[in-house]
């Protein structure tokens, strides 16, 4: 692995809500939440560019942890843990 590459966390669900603006994509991540355990990790894909954003402020409401956020040309990825 380079220098530039990000090591990305573990997931053990993905859900692809590119295509789609908000509420949807938080919405969808909150129901893929609710199928993780304690600590577990779901990926989303978004497109939408508020995402970024929103992502962070649905971590802050829930107590859900944003473990981490890669922003690319077209969309970005969320890594959040189930609380």
């Amino acid at each position: 692995m380079s220098g530039s590459e990000q090591s990305l966390p573990e997931f053990q669900l993905e859900v692809d809500a590119t295509g789609l603006k908000c509420p949807l994509p938080i919405l969808r991540a909150k129901k893929a939440l609710a199928q993780l355990e304690s600590g577990q990790v779901l990926k989303v894909i978004t497109t939408d560019p508020n995402a970024v954003r929103d992502f962070q402020a649905f971590a802050r409401q829930t107590g859900n942890a944003l473990v981490a956020q890669v922003t690319g040309a077209d969309n970005a990825l969320h890594f959040m843990a189930r609380r």
